[in-house]
């Protein structure tokens, strides 16, 4: 009982930070966002019993995909509309 309230509410902030992350304007919110969604999609695999794809989803998901989004977004300079130089 307790652990189906507790996917459920997973679910929900998974739904939730994926919402954010497109809503955002800002790059970086938006990486932050899906890498708290990724994040909270590990804890759902671990709730599902499945914790070798949990560690393998928070290694890459979370940890090297959002890395190298930052670095990425870090690198490239910034095109706001209307400005030309």
């Amino acid at each position: 009982m307790i652990s189906g309230i507790i996917q459920i509410i997973v679910l929900i902030s998974i739904i939730g930070s994926a919402f954010l992350a497109l809503s955002f304007k800002d790059l970086l919110s938006s990486v932050i966002s899906l890498g708290i969604m990724s994040l909270l999609l590990s804890l759902q695999f671990y709730l599902l019993e499945a914790p070798d794809v949990a560690i393998a989803e928070a290694a890459i998901g979370a940890g090297l995909t959002t890395a190298i989004y930052v670095i990425t977004i870090r690198k490239t300079s910034r095109w706001e509309h209307g400005k030309t130089d």
